[in-house]
């Protein structure tokens, strides 16, 4: 069975993007949110298997939202996506229990190797 991600992105060509690259390699995008806010919601409901997460977006940041989706299910598996020059952010986001970050731009194949890892890890 394919496993469901739930892309969260303030940018829709980002999401689509990354959407394309995910259903292009089997996995199912269940939804995306275009701010931290949306993707709380989203996921109590969809309870998806991974989320990317842009870090910088209105409403609620991509960290916050890693913290609120971490107290609802210990478990989860989010993958923080990040412009460069966000270091501090990226070690602020895996600190709060991101399990992985990638860097925009980014290669197809880091978001497949990223988001691999973690699935098998979990």
């Amino acid at each position: 069975m394919a496993k469901r991600i739930l892309v969260v992105d303030d940018a829709a060509f980002m999401r689509m993007m990354i959407k394309n690259i995910l259903t292009k390699y089997g996995y199912e995008v269940v939804g995306e949110a275009e701010n931290g806010a949306v993707a709380v919601q989203m996921y109590q409901e969809l309870r998806p298997d991974l989320v990317t997460m842009d870090v910088t977006m209105p409403e609620m940041d991509g960290i916050e939202c890693v913290k609120a989706i971490l107290a609802q299910d210990p478990k989860a598996n989010i993958v923080m996506v990040s412009a460069m020059g966000q270091q501090a952010m990226v070690m602020e986001a895996i600190q709060a229990g991101a399990k992985d970050f990638i860097v925009k731009p980014f290669q197809q194949e880091r978001i497949l190797q990223a988001i691999e890892r973690v699935l098998v890890r979990n």
